[in-house]
């Protein structure tokens, strides 16, 4: 159950913010389906493995390397990922082009098999995200983390909404503000919890018409330490 009102919200977010049009500027656009669609498939794999490496590492330092990551993994061309036997992928992950993590390099193949199954059966892994309704956005979430690899926790959603598919994230700032309000009271990641966070994000969508990705970042606006 929601306890307060967006517009509550709404107000609280952009006093912290300096007003309502620097408010604005700070929130995301998420692609429509038609935009999402167009991705080809590498570029998911490739994002999805960024995003894997930049966790417990600074994120500058990945960016940095990405150029040779690119260069040392074909381009994240989902065919020759599944085409490399394991004694290459052992050789790969000791390439002082990148960083140097064995376990992190072993996700690239088990994520592309999982891009390569789903674009069997829904033509593209883009089409599947694209047309997954933002109502079930959870859906999407244990799908990756079912069927991906290193993909669970906050990885797989934000590297949704860096693809620009609409999602809320389960940030600090957003669970303190799910429990302090009584719409969680359990385990983050519990089932119980999330069907009541998806719950409380569908309210408020149907309430103001914004997309949950901006409704996330001014719940996260409202409360926790990113004053201005």
């Amino acid at each position: 159950m929601v306890k307060e009102k967006f517009a509550q919200i709404y107000t609280r977010a952009s006093e912290r913010k300096g007003g309502d049009d620097e408010l604005e500027s700070l929130l995301s656009v998420p692609l429509s389906a038609q935009e999402i669609k167009t991705i080809p498939d590498d570029r998911w794999l490739a994002a999805f493995s960024q995003k894997v490496f930049q966790c417990g590492i600074s994120w500058k330092v990945v960016r940095s390397k990405w150029p040779s990551f690119e260069e040392v993994f074909f381009q994240f061309n989902i065919e020759k990922m599944l085409l490399m036997p394991t004694d290459m992928w052992e050789r790969k992950a000791t390439d002082p082009a990148i960083i140097r993590h064995l376990a992190k390099v072993m996700t690239i193949p088990a994520n592309a098999q999982m891009i390569h199954e789903a674009a069997l059966e829904y033509g593209s892994f883009a089409a599947m995200v694209a047309d997954w309704p933002e109502s079930d956005i959870i859906g999407l979430w244990r799908y990756m983390k079912k069927n991906g690899k290193r993909l669970g926790g906050n990885t797989g959603p934000y590297t949704l909404r860096v693809m620009g598919k609409d999602t809320f994230l389960l940030t600090q700032d957003m669970e303190s503000y799910l429990r302090n309000t009584g719409v969680i009271d359990g385990g983050r990641d519990t089932q119980k919890s999330l069907l009541a966070t998806q719950q409380a994000f569908n309210d408020w969508q149907q309430e103001t018409g914004r997309p949950l990705s901006q409704i996330s970042q001014i719940i996260s606006f409202s409360c926790g330490d990113n004053r201005i």
